[in-house]
């Protein structure tokens, strides 16, 4: 199954937005709740992801940022 090259020119952009959002919405979890609960955590982080407008997150990638952001020692 070939793939035209265009398609890739063109699809990139968005691609390249949406990783920017999950991005933007690990930063700033990751930035309040380092350390927390992974429940806690999670939970922020899914309202983060919503917030922007980013909710076609594989559950399995939201789960392993949180609890990569809930197992990361504490700043404080």
């Amino acid at each position: 199954m070939a793939t035209d090259p265009s398609e890739y020119d063109q699809s990139m952009p968005v691609v390249a937005a949406h990783l920017a959002k999950v991005e933007r919405a690990v930063d700033r979890t990751r930035a309040s709740h380092n350390g927390r609960a992974y429940a806690e955590v999670h939970q922020t982080l899914v309202a983060a992801l919503q917030t922007e407008d980013t909710q076609r997150v594989m559950p399995q990638v939201v789960e392993e940022f949180a609890r990569q952001i809930s197992e990361s020692p504490t700043n404080r």
